[in-house]
């Protein structure tokens, strides 16, 4: 009996240390390779058929959308795949400059027989191509929008907050604390810097060309006619009320400018010129005798008076 349990311990030491045929033993204690066990799919480019690439003519017989004028030059040949081959030709077509066809043709196994799978026209790498589409929220500008004109606002306007959202903004808190009043949505933080960024940089800014030539203290923020605005935007934007100024009606920066400010008048009355009156200097006066050319009154007509002694 201990010489047949001696003998099986021993076989199935044996059998643990090498393993069945083709099935690798993992040692007791130690993790085995969990790693990729699949091999990776295989990218070997395509072959380039021989039939296919010679069938210049065929594929150029295809075609069939223009005149034949408008296909130009063979230009190249590319393998898509097992004898599957796309021809590419040069395009003559008024406003297609760059642009080229491309004719796709294929072949069943064993046969020589090559037939067109699609022809279509493809822009080349210095093709004439339009611009980018881009959505029409994006394409808007100032001034685009005209009278009938609707401009629907997304939902999700990250410029706009609803009206109940507290807000960093005093004029947007009056009326926030009680639900349904006040506006739906209103400027939020962000819509806010962006509106007041680009007034600042705008033609009513302390920048624009009528602010840099108007005098240094022709701001109007001291300005008699500006009418500061409601909520944060108060310390810096106003509203112009001078009818004779250029940006009348319009938002203006504090530190803008113009020629037409309110205290303009009494500067100009301080520096005024009086006007002298007229003086004359009658020793510059000279005599001068006045006569007739002959024949022109009858000799005896009365002398006309001169109105002067």
């Amino acid at each position: 009996m201990c010489t047949i349990l001696a003998h099986l311990i021993r076989v199935r030491r044996i059998t643990a240390g090498k393993g069945s045929p083709g099935v690798p033993v993992t040692p007791v204690g130690r993790m085995g390779n969990n790693g990729e066990v699949t091999r990776p799919a295989s990218t070997r480019a395509a072959r380039l058929d021989q039939v296919c690439a010679a069938a210049v003519e065929v594929a150029r017989a295809g075609i069939t959308e223009v005149d034949a004028d408008d296909v130009g030059d063979h230009l190249q040949v590319v393998a898509e795949g097992d004898r599957l081959v796309t021809h590419y030709f040069e395009c003559r077509l008024a406003g297609y400059r760059g642009w080229r066809w491309a004719v796709t043709v294929t072949r069943v196994p064993r046969s020589k027989t090559v037939t067109i799978c699609e022809t279509v026209l493809l822009p080349g790498p210095d093709a004439l191509l339009a611009p980018g589409w881009l959505p029409w929220q994006e394409r808007l500008k100032p001034g685009d929008l005209g009278p009938g004109d609707l401009l629907p606002t997304a939902p999700d306007d990250d410029r706009l907050v609803p009206g109940y959202l507290l807000s960093d903004d005093p004029a947007v808190e009056e009326t926030a604390w009680e639900l349904g009043l006040g506006r739906a949505r209103v400027l939020s933080r962000e819509g806010r810097i962006d509106t007041a960024q680009r007034w600042y940089e705008g033609d009513h800014g302390p920048a624009a060309a009528i602010s840099t030539a108007a005098p240094a203290a022709a701001r109007c923020g001291t300005c008699g006619f500006y009418l500061p605005l409601a909520g944060a935007m108060r310390q810096s934007f106003g509203a112009c009320g001078n009818f004779y100024a250029p940006d009348d009606g319009r938002v203006v920066s504090a530190d803008h400018g113009c020629g037409a400010h309110s205290e303009t008048l009494i500067e100009a009355a301080e520096t005024a010129v009086e006007e002298l009156p007229t003086v004359y200097d009658d020793s510059a006066v000279e005599a001068m005798s006045v006569s007739r050319a002959p024949g022109s009154v009858e000799a005896a007509e009365p002398a006309e008076p001169y109105g002067h002694s």
